[in-house]
């Protein structure tokens, strides 16, 4: 593997943290990183909610059956609808917000941090009691929940890469 793309290889999902807290400058580091993200027309409709009080993430951990994790800190990652003009452009928040999501999650990895992806959207049930447990507005809708801090288990560095599902030119011709 080439040493370039080392992050993307170590960027594994951890499920078990250290009881250390995440500081106030590792996660505006990992939210600058995530606002790096592309997006549809510049609009930029990610919105973050940081949540590390214990209570607040045991009651998230309680919404999301993937989320029993003991993490000290989450990053609710949100779109806000409320910024498009247009109602065709509201359609790309999904991937505006998700693209958001990888970066923060390669940041974290970059740092030395464990992060997990947790997905609420489009699960109903989970939307809806997210974002009143987060008082969020209407317009803002919650894509995902993000578990971060120092990992207390090792993974090791892999790539998924399937040349069986890779086709040249078109999907009858395999690559």
């Amino acid at each position: 593997m080439d040493e370039k793309l080392d992050l993307f290889y170590n960027r594994r999902s951890v499920r078990k943290y250290a009881d250390r807290p995440v500081s106030d400058q590792q996660i505006e580091q990992l939210l600058k990183a995530a606002m790096a993200a592309p997006t549809a027309m510049n609009l930029k409709p990610w919105e973050f909610v940081v949540v590390r009080d214990a209570d607040q993430l045991e009651k998230l951990r309680k919404i999301s059956p993937f989320s029993n994790i003991n993490a000290p800190c989450a990053i609710v990652v949100c779109g806000n609808l409320g910024v498009f003009k247009r109602p065709l452009m509201e359609r790309f928040w999904v991937q505006d917000c998700s693209a958001a999501t990888e970066n923060l999650l390669l940041a974290a990895t970059a740092f030395g941090l464990g992060s997990l992806w947790c997905g609420l959207y489009p699960i109903k049930g989970m939307i809806k009691s997210v974002s009143q447990h987060l008082e969020l507005p209407g317009s803002v809708i919650p894509l995902a929940l993000v578990f971060v801090g120092y990992g207390a288990e090792e993974k090791p560095a892999r790539t998924q890469y399937d040349a069986n599902k890779i086709f040249r030119e078109r999907y009858s011709d395999k690559w």
